[in-house]
């Protein structure tokens, strides 16, 4: 099946009719799934950009780009909490912040009311028609922490989560500008877990009235992947303190008494059938084995003891690996309609949204499985088929074992998946049958945080270079890009490697997917890199130089590879090290018709996609009115 378009560029077909019909190619959020959008703190349609920070809502006029310009910074009325994430459909910005409050409780026997600090998601509405006078249109707040949200056409999903105070419990609900409009129906399920939270899912249609949630009883939701028919939540899977008590004792009589002679053996199982408790049945147990010992020399306990103490470790990474689970939750979602579908559980912990997908009526999850046990850690990884229900229908474990995942990417019915612990093996696997099975793999140093599809034939991977030092080990160098070729899938080929400074550097794009802009058609790569100003040798011995951040811009091509465009320079006023640093947003780039806009802490600058070359630059101050709600 053929590979969908690269996922950083989405046709502008919808916006709005006061822009120019001539801006109509731009790029938009990178995103997992074609259709479903996923929230950033920067969005554009264009024409106008419109960016987060702080409390601070910013919209810029970029056209004509010589002239850019901001036409409004206002503070949203939001008690002086961060604005977090938005959607951007046609004249609407959807906005995500949370709010505090305290309820008052009386707690048992008591009769002084104490607070209950609380926490709620606002999701505001914003009418930006009139981009000089933004208004507030909806001021809708679900009780609860924000998690994550996705926008499918003109309807927003998100999703919220709240402790259970069991003495006191509090439901979750909804209100619109102070007013609870709904106290949504709670529901749980079959598969206890050792913790729970409350998970609300809202759905909010943007351009209407309507609105709808559903609160779960599961664990603290954890990593969410969202189509266009359903969302999947998933998370750890916990055991009771009380399990492993269990364990010790099944361990004892499942693998260590049939390692004992016969006439010992008899006696123990006797024991265990009896009707003594277990304190008194443990004493019995414990003289046999004292007289057993007691008879045999030391060559023969030497011998029993050293299998005793293999089949227990083996028997340790098998049950390891079976306490390490992920859970998902399925739920089938048709414009505001939620319906929970099904659950199920499988082995291993995720890395990432990128390690699940649907396709078809199958969903497929990637996971690491890692075990602790007296011979030290073991690691391996599994791939999983499931229905429609959930119900597992194929799978392919034990791949590269003592390695862990670092990146996958589904992509129609191949999966392809790095591990890494010396070197970094490129996995191509198949997924047109329902048993998955690998087709080939590639050994090369480094690894890849990020795969991003090139097209149907090649695969871009952002990550890192690494050598074996002196010492035997791995060191971790600079910011290493890949291009792979998988057109052959039984022999996956390197075609280029660029590589981006030394220890010292970093970039967002390693761990935030939103930081990565990729366009075949218009031959652009741009990803910010962050240098801190120390390099590191290795010795150990730090040298200093001037610290740096920016945008490393390329070009890709499948014959000659990668070929460096330009560097874009957001250093004035970095200090890597301030305070002030981590209170802002991260860095972006995105295009409009043949210009590239790059986006740091205070500075949007504007550069020719051809040649580099500077053609405007913007600070971003952090003045503004405040917009107060509509109540």
């Amino acid at each position: 099946l053929p590979v969908p378009e690269p996922l950083a560029v989405m046709a502008s077909d919808s916006a709005p009719e006061r822009f120019s019909s001539e801006l109509a190619d731009f790029s938009t959020t990178n995103v997992q799934v074609q259709g479903v959008d996923e929230p950033d703190f920067l969005k554009n349609d264009g024409r106008y950009v419109y960016i987060l920070s702080n409390d601070k809502l910013t919209i810029i006029d970029t056209y004509p780009p010589e002239n850019a310009t901001i036409v409004t910074k206002v503070g949203l009325d939001v008690q002086r909490q961060n604005l977090q994430d938005m959607f951007l459909n046609k004249d609407r910005l959807i906005i995500f912040y949370e709010s505090y409050e305290s309820d008052y409780i009386i707690e048992q026997y008591g009769y002084q009311p104490i607070p209950i600090r609380s926490s709620s998601t606002h999701a505001i509405v914003l009418d930006i028609s009139d981009t000089e006078n933004p208004e507030v249109l909806k001021n809708y707040a679900v009780r609860g922490k924000y998690h994550d949200a996705r926008m499918i056409g003109d309807d927003v999903y998100f999703v919220t989560r709240s402790d259970i105070n069991y003495h006191h419990p509090i439901v979750p609900s909804v209100t619109e500008s102070s007013r609870t409009i709904m106290i949504p129906d709670v529901y749980y399920f079959d598969n206890p877990d050792l913790y729970y939270q409350f998970s609300t899912v809202t759905a909010i249609d943007i351009f209407g009235d309507e609105i709808n949630a559903d609160t779960f009883m599961m664990n603290s939701a954890g990593t969410m992947y969202v189509s266009e028919d359903s969302i999947y939540i998933t998370y750890p899977k916990y055991l009771p303190y009380t399990y492993y008590e269990e364990q010790v004792k099944e361990k004892f009589f499942k693998i260590i008494v049939p390692l004992l002679p016969k006439e010992p053996q008899n006696k123990i199982r006797s024991i265990e059938n009896s009707n003594l408790g277990t304190d008194e049945q443990w004493n019995k147990v414990s003289e046999v084995l004292q007289d057993t010992y007691k008879e045999m020399s030391e060559d023969e306990k030497r011998v029993l003891f050293r299998n005793i103490q293999e089949a227990l470790e083996e028997y340790e990474i098998l049950i390891a690996q079976e306490l390490e689970k992920t859970v998902i939750h399925k739920i089938g979602i048709d414009r505001l309609a939620l319906n929970h579908a099904s659950s199920a559980e499988v082995l291993g912990h995720l890395l990432n949204q990128f390690s699940m997908d649907e396709f078809g009526d199958n969903f497929r999850i990637a996971t690491t499985s890692e075990a602790y046990t007296s011979k030290g850690r073991t690691m391996h990884n599994s791939v999983y088929v499931l229905d429609e229900e959930l119900k597992i229908v194929g799978k392919l474990e034990g791949i590269a074992p003592d390695e862990r995942i670092y990146s996958a990417r589904f992509m129609g019915d191949k999966l392809y998946l790095v591990t890494f612990r010396q070197v970094d093996p490129f996995f191509v696997i198949d997924l047109s049958d329902k048993t998955p099975k690998v087709l080939g793999y590639l050994k090369i140093p480094g690894f890849s945080n990020y795969l991003h599809p090139y097209d149907e034939n090649h695969i871009i991977g952002i990550g890192r270079e690494t050598k074996e030092n002196k010492w035997g080990g791995v060191s971790t160098l600079g910011i290493k890009i890949s291009l792979f070729d998988v057109s052959d899938v039984s022999n996956p080929v390197q075609v280029d490697v660029f590589t981006i400074g030394d220890r010292g550097t970093n970039s967002e794009g390693l761990y935030d997917h939103k930081a990565f802009l990729f366009d075949k058609k218009k031959d652009v790569l741009s990803i910010p890199i962050e240098f801190n100003g120390y390099k590191v040798s290795e010795e150990g011995i730090h040298t200093e130089s001037n610290p740096w951040i920016g945008f490393y811009v390329l070009g890709v091509d499948v014959e000659d590879g990668f070929r460096l465009k330009g560097k874009i320079d957001h250093s004035t006023g970095y200090d890597p090290y301030s305070y002030e640093k981590y209170g802002d947003y991260g860095s972006r780039s995105f295009y409009i018709e043949d210009v590239l806009y790059t986006v740091t802490s205070k500075l949007m600058k504007m550069n020719d996609l051809e040649d580099m070359s500077e053609i405007n630059q913007l600070k971003l101050g952090t003045s503004g009115e405040v917009i107060k709600y509509i109540d």
